[in-house]
C-alpha cells in the first residue's frame, strides 16, 4: 500500500501537489524493474504501478480506504440486491481515440476475474454480465453478495483495470502485448528497454474527474509531460544519482541511507502513506514442528516486534509496534486478544522457550503443553535451572519406579536437558535398556519400550 501510493502520488501528482512543478520530465527510480506490462496476468507491484498510469478502473479507494467511483458516473442497486446497473461517465476515450464502451468493461472484468481470487469469488455469484448499451453495464447475481463494489475497487493483487475489448479478449493465461488504455499516461513501448528504462507520455485525451485527488481516486491530473522509470539496481548508486541531480525521485529509499540524503537541503524526504506496511510471518504448516498448532502459538507468544523492526528498519521514526492482525490506523484495526499475550510474559514464556524430557522414561512422548513442569527432578536439571525456569522450589525425590529400574541396571537416567530457541521447544525422550536418548526439536511417535 505504501509503495503504490508513493509511486502514484509522485508520478501522477495525485497527492504531491507541486512535486514536479515547472518540470516536463520526471525521472524516477522505482523499487523494481518493469518486466511485465500486463497487470492482470501478474500480481507484481511494479506492474500494478504501470497499470495505474496507463489504465483506469471502475471504482477505486480514497485515502481513507472508502470505495469511490472512477470511470463510473453513477450506479443503482435493486431492492433485492440482485441487480447492479453501472453507467459510465462522459469523455472516456482509449489512447487510440476510440470511445470507451460498456462492452469493453464487460470483457475486461471477465478476463480479470479469471486471474484474481476476489474476482473469481465475485463471478461465482454472477448469473449474467451484459452491456445493454455503450454506456450501461448490468450485473445480475444468483444471490446477494455484499462485496460487489469493494471487489471492483480493490487495489491489491490483480487490479480490475479496464482495457479495450480486442485486448481484453486475450487468453487470461497469456500476456497482452498491446498496452492501450484510457489512463492519464501513454506507455511508449518503442522506448521500453527492460533492465534500463520505461517511458510514459501525457495522454492529451484524458479527462480527469472533478473531485480532488485522494489516494487512488479523484481527479488524476498529470503534471508532467513525460515520465522515465530509470532502473538502477544498486541502492547506493540510486542515492548518488539523486544527490547529483541525475534522477528526481526514489520510490523506496533504503533506511540506512536516509541520514545521507537528509543532509542535502535540495532533497525532501516525505512519508506519503501514514499507515505504512505490515510484515507477516508465515509458518510452513506441512513440516514439523509447525504442523502443531501449539508450537505456532508458542512462537507468537515468544516473539517480539520491536527487535524485528529494529533489525529491518532501524530508525524509530519509520516504524511502530502494532498489536493487531490488520494494520494499525486502518478501519479493521483491533487489539482484541493481544492483552493475553502481553500478560503471558515473562515467567510462563520461559517454559515455551525451553525443551524438556518426558516424565516417564519408559515411553517416547512429546511435550507440547505450555504447563509448567511439575517436578524438575524428573528432568534431571540443576536447582538453579529449575528456579530460573519455573520459579518453584526444588524437588529432590525421584520416582521409585525409576530408582528400581536404575538399581536393576535396566534403565539409565535421561541426559541433562539442553536449552533451545523458541521454535525448538518440542522434545522427545525415549529410554530403552542400558541407554537413553533425548533429542531437541524432533517429534517421535508414542510407543512402549
Amino acid at each position: 500500500m505504501r509503495r503504490a501510493l508513493l509511486a502514484l502520488a509522485a508520478l501522477c501528482g495525485f497527492a504531491l501537489p507541486g512535486a514536479a512543478s515547472g518540470q516536463t520530465v520526471l525521472r524516477a527510480v522505482m523499487h523494481s524493474d518493469l518486466k511485465i506490462i500486463d497487470p492482470v496476468w501478474t500480481t507484481a507491484l511494479i506492474s500494478a504501478h504501470h497499470g495505474y498510469l496507463v489504465y483506469d478502473t471502475l471504482f477505486s479507494l480514497d485515502e481513507k480506504l472508502v470505495v469511490r467511483p472512477q470511470m463510473v458516473d453513477k450506479w443503482e442497486v435493486s431492492p433485492d440486491k440482485l441487480t447492479y446497473v453501472f453507467t459510465l461517465r462522459e469523455g472516456l476515450e482509449w489512447h487510440d481515440g476510440t470511445p470507451v464502451t460498456a462492452a469493453d468493461c464487460v470483457a475486461s472484468l471477465k478476463r480479470w476475474a479469471a486471474r484474481d481470487s476476489t474476482g473469481q469469488t465475485l463471478m461465482s455469484f454472477v448469473a449474467e454480465l451484459t452491456a445493454p448499451d455503450d454506456k450501461t453495464m448490468r450485473m445480475m447475481l444468483r444471490e446477494p453478495f455484499g462485496l460487489v463494489i469493494e471487489a471492483l475497487g480493490k487495489t491489491g493483487g490483480n487490479v480490475a483495470f479496464m482495457m479495450p475489448r480486442r485486448v481484453a479478449e486475450t487468453d487470461p493465461n497469456k500476456q497482452i502485448t498491446d498496452a492501450t488504455g484510457s489512463g492519464p499516461f501513454i506507455f511508449k513501448r518503442d522506448e521500453w528497454k527492460a533492465g534500463e528504462k520505461a517511458v510514459y507520455v501525457k495522454n492529451p485525451r484524458y479527462r480527469p474527474r472533478n473531485e480532488p485527488p485522494s489516494g487512488f481516486s479523484g481527479g488524476k491530473v498529470a503534471k508532467v509531460d513525460r515520465i522515465e522509470w530509470i532502473w538502477i539496481a544498486d541502492t547506493q548508486t540510486q542515492v548518488n544519482a539523486l544527490l547529483n541531480g541525475e534522477v528526481d525521485l526514489i520510490e523506496a529509499m533504503p533506511y540506512d541511507l536516509l541520514p545521507l540524503v537528509e543532509k542535502d537541503k535540495n532533497v525532501r524526504v516525505q512519508v506519503i502513506d501514514k499507515a505504512g506496511r505490515q510484515y507477516i510471518l508465515r509458518f510452513n504448516t506441512l513440516l514439523k514442528p509447525f504442523d502443531n498448532a501449539r508450537v505456532r502459538q508458542a512462537v507468537v507468544y515468544a516473539m517480539r516486534q520491536k527487535p524485528f523492526l529494529e533489525a529491518n528498519v532501524g530508525d524509530s521514526r519509520f516504524y511502530r509496534e502494532c498489536k493487531s492482525l490488520f494494520p494499525c490506523g486502518l478501519p479493521l484495526e483491533s487489539s482484541k486478544g493481544w492483552d493475553e499475550r502481553a500478560s503471558f510474559w515473562p515467567r510462563q514464556a520461559m517454559t515455551a522457550r525451553r525443551s524438556w524430557c518426558c516424565t516417564r522414561p519408559t515411553w517416547s512422548t512429546i511435550r507440547t503443553s505450555l504447563r509448567w513442569p511439575s517436578r524438575c527432578s524428573r528432568r534431571r536439571v540443576s536447582r538453579s535451572t529449575c528456579r530460573r525456569w519455573t520459579g518453584r522450589r526444588w524437588f529432590r525425590a525421584a520416582p521409585r519406579r525409576i530408582r528400581r529400574r536404575r538399581a536393576a541396571g535396566t534403565s539409565s537416567s535421561p541426559r541433562r536437558v539442553r536449552s533451545a530457541s523458541p521454535i525448538q521447544w518440542q522434545a522427545s525422550c525415549s529410554t530403552r535398556r542400558a541407554r537413553s536418548r533425548c533429542t531437541v526439536g524432533r517429534a517421535t511417535p508414542k510407543s512402549r519400550s
